[in-house]
């Protein structure tokens, strides 16, 4: 039974590795961590975990034996390190870190401590991109182009429950991130080229609100993506996977062919939920002691890419 410690538990995402965690066997939430102690302790009082955390280092000190941190981007790094450090598999949400620089020292930690460190790369577990890369493996499918959009209407500082955030969210390293890891997973390689466009930056967020991304492979592979903060319409992300034997069309964990046609997806995977089975995957690299899929190692190479964008576009963080 793995003891886990979820850090930033009640946030939008905090919450959704909870309920992925309610359906795996062999692993028990023990401790989790959110700076407000009145948030944090009636999280822990309903979902009846035994104790709640206001404080970093007293949740470190818990009897738990890996860590989901869930908390704002600029702490990843620091976090992870002191995780690891203190004798925690680390599992760290995307991304890794909002440097390049940040995430080498998480993976230097990582090796110095053989501790498992993974990255939240979520997109590598959907069913539906399973399901494409099922496919590619087996030599059935050949990706030309992946067209990509991930869109929101979110022009104040709120999260995915519609709450103020006390940080502020980024079109490059944290939403262009998961395209840019996916497109590099599924084609095995990294790009030769890259360019990125932005627009104005937001009067009081500071930060592009509308951004485009190329990328093409050596092999000659392209990604073309467009993201926006200013979508007044559905927002997630949508994939089209332009292909030589076909056209896919990936929504979260659901696949359509290029006429709207589902696929059926039973038996890709133990679940239809994809932050659930990015946990499994978690939980068993602890128990088998490997590295896993997405390890913070496999996550450099998404880094690299995203710290090229910034240095060409000049972007700005706050």
């Amino acid at each position: 039974m793995v003891k886990m410690g979820v850090a930033g538990a009640y946030g939008a995402f905090g919450l959704k590795h909870l309920d992925a965690l309610a359906n795996i066997d062999d692993v028990q939430v023990t401790a989790i961590f959110g700076p407000n102690k009145q948030k944090i302790t009636a999280l822990a009082t309903e979902r009846k975990i035994p104790t709640a955390c206001s404080e970093f280092t007293d949740f470190l000190e818990q009897d738990i034996d890996a860590v989901i941190l869930s908390t704002p981007t600029q702490m990843h790094c620091d976090q992870s390190i002191a995780c690891m450090r203190a004798g925690k598999h680390t599992f760290s949400e995307i991304p890794m870190a909002d440097s390049l620089s940040d995430a080498k020292k998480m993976d230097a930690v990582q090796k110095e401590t053989g501790m498992i460190g993974m990255v939240g790369h979520v997109r590598r577990f959907n069913p539906s991109h399973q399901w494409i890369k099922q496919r590619i493996d087996a030599g059935d499918f050949n990706i030309q182009q992946l067209d990509a959009q991930t869109y929101f209407f979110r022009r104040t500082n709120t999260n995915a429950k519609g709450e103020a955030r006390s940080w502020t969210d980024h079109l490059l390293w944290h939403h262009a991130c998961h395209t840019i890891d996916l497109f590099l997973y599924q084609t095995g390689e990294v790009p030769s080229e890259v360019f990125g466009l932005q627009g104005p930056a937001h009067p009081d967020l500071g930060i592009a609100m509308d951004m485009t991304i190329g990328l093409k492979t050596p092999s000659g592979k392209l990604c073309t993506l467009s993201l926006s903060f200013n979508n007044d319409g559905p927002f997630g992300s949508f994939f089209r996977y332009i292909g030589d034997t076909g056209t896919y069309i990936a929504n979260y964990d659901d696949l359509f062919d290029g006429k709207q046609n589902p696929i059926d997806l039973t038996g890709v995977a133990v679940s239809n939920n994809g932050i659930e089975l990015i946990d499994r995957e978690f939980i068993t690299a602890i128990e088998e002691n490997r590295e896993p899929n997405s390890s913070f190692a496999q996550g450099l190479a998404v880094m690299q890419v995203m710290q090229l964008l910034e240095d060409q576009m000049g972007v700005l963080k706050v």
